[in-house]
Protein backbone atom coordinates (compact mmCIF):
# COMPACT_ATOMS: atom_id res chain seq x y z
CA UNK A 1 0.00 0.00 0.00
CA UNK A 2 1.15 3.53 -0.61
CA UNK A 3 0.12 7.12 -0.11
CA UNK A 4 1.01 9.84 -2.57
CA UNK A 5 0.90 13.61 -2.11
CA UNK A 6 2.25 16.54 -4.07
CA UNK A 7 3.21 19.98 -2.77
CA UNK A 8 5.77 22.64 -3.76
CA UNK A 9 7.25 20.59 -6.63
CA UNK A 10 7.78 17.62 -4.28
CA UNK A 11 6.03 14.35 -4.97
CA UNK A 12 5.98 12.43 -1.68
CA UNK A 13 5.38 8.69 -1.62
CA UNK A 14 5.09 6.60 1.54
CA UNK A 15 5.19 2.83 1.08
CA UNK A 16 3.64 0.62 3.76
CA UNK A 17 3.88 -3.16 3.76
CA UNK A 18 4.82 -5.01 0.60
CA UNK A 19 5.18 -2.98 -2.60
CA UNK A 20 3.33 -4.72 -5.43
CA UNK A 21 3.28 -4.08 -9.15
CA UNK A 22 -0.21 -2.56 -8.81
CA UNK A 23 1.17 -0.10 -6.23
CA UNK A 24 4.14 0.69 -8.45
CA UNK A 25 1.82 1.37 -11.40
CA UNK A 26 -0.03 3.92 -9.24
CA UNK A 27 3.34 5.46 -8.31
CA UNK A 28 4.31 5.71 -12.01
CA UNK A 29 1.03 7.45 -12.86
CA UNK A 30 1.61 10.04 -10.13
CA UNK A 31 5.10 10.71 -11.44
CA UNK A 32 3.89 11.05 -15.02
CA UNK A 33 1.29 13.59 -13.85
CA UNK A 34 3.95 15.48 -11.88
CA UNK A 35 6.60 15.68 -14.59
CA UNK A 36 4.51 17.34 -17.25
CA UNK A 37 6.84 20.04 -18.62
CA UNK A 38 9.09 20.16 -15.54
CA UNK A 39 11.55 18.20 -13.43
CA UNK A 40 10.32 17.22 -10.00
CA UNK A 41 11.75 16.34 -6.62
CA UNK A 42 10.79 12.93 -5.27
CA UNK A 43 10.52 11.94 -1.60
CA UNK A 44 10.25 8.19 -1.04
CA UNK A 45 9.55 7.08 2.53
CA UNK A 46 10.53 3.42 2.82
CA UNK A 47 10.50 3.22 6.62
CA UNK A 48 7.26 1.19 6.71
CA UNK A 49 7.98 -0.97 3.66
CA UNK A 50 8.30 -4.67 4.46
CA UNK A 51 9.38 -5.84 1.00
CA UNK A 52 8.51 -5.88 -2.68
CA UNK A 53 7.59 -8.34 -5.39
CA UNK A 54 10.20 -9.31 -7.99
CA UNK A 55 8.24 -7.76 -10.86
CA UNK A 56 8.53 -4.37 -9.13
CA UNK A 57 12.33 -4.45 -9.43
CA UNK A 58 12.23 -4.91 -13.21
CA UNK A 59 9.53 -2.27 -13.63
CA UNK A 60 11.48 0.18 -11.45
CA UNK A 61 14.63 -0.20 -13.54
CA UNK A 62 12.66 0.17 -16.78
CA UNK A 63 10.78 3.23 -15.55
CA UNK A 64 13.79 5.02 -14.04
CA UNK A 65 15.84 4.46 -17.22
CA UNK A 66 12.99 5.88 -19.31
CA UNK A 67 12.72 8.97 -17.11
CA UNK A 68 16.37 9.54 -16.24
CA UNK A 69 16.15 13.31 -16.81
CA UNK A 70 12.75 13.98 -15.21
CA UNK A 71 13.92 14.27 -11.60
CA UNK A 72 15.93 17.08 -10.05
CA UNK A 73 16.41 15.45 -6.64
CA UNK A 74 15.39 12.14 -5.09
CA UNK A 75 15.37 11.68 -1.31
CA UNK A 76 14.91 8.15 0.04
CA UNK A 77 14.06 7.79 3.72
CA UNK A 78 15.07 4.46 5.23
CA UNK A 79 16.90 2.89 8.12
CA UNK A 80 17.44 -0.38 6.25
CA UNK A 81 20.85 -0.97 4.65
CA UNK A 82 19.40 -3.05 1.76
CA UNK A 83 16.96 -0.28 0.83
CA UNK A 84 19.84 2.19 0.91
CA UNK A 85 21.76 0.00 -1.54
CA UNK A 86 18.73 -0.24 -3.84
CA UNK A 87 18.39 3.55 -3.85
CA UNK A 88 22.09 3.85 -4.65
CA UNK A 89 21.75 1.38 -7.54
CA UNK A 90 18.81 3.35 -8.96
CA UNK A 91 20.92 6.50 -8.85
CA UNK A 92 23.05 4.99 -11.63
CA UNK A 93 20.06 5.25 -13.99
CA UNK A 94 19.23 8.92 -13.43
CA UNK A 95 21.02 12.25 -13.45
CA UNK A 96 19.11 13.41 -10.37
CA UNK A 97 20.86 14.13 -7.10
CA UNK A 98 20.06 11.16 -4.84
CA UNK A 99 20.43 11.24 -1.06
CA UNK A 100 19.51 8.76 1.67
CA UNK A 101 17.97 10.05 4.92
CA UNK A 102 16.82 8.53 8.20
CA UNK A 103 14.32 11.33 8.84
CA UNK A 104 11.45 12.56 6.63
CA UNK A 105 11.75 16.14 7.87
CA UNK A 106 15.42 16.35 6.90
CA UNK A 107 14.69 14.76 3.51
CA UNK A 108 11.92 17.26 2.76
CA UNK A 109 14.12 20.18 3.85
CA UNK A 110 16.88 19.02 1.49
CA UNK A 111 14.41 18.72 -1.40
CA UNK A 112 13.13 22.25 -0.81
CA UNK A 113 16.56 23.86 -0.37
Amino acid sequence: MLTISAQNNVLAVEIMGELTLADYTEFESAILDGIKNKRINLLIDLTQMSGFTVDVVWEDIRFIRGHAHDFARIAAVTTDQWQSWLAWINSAFTDAEVEIFHDVTAARAWLLS
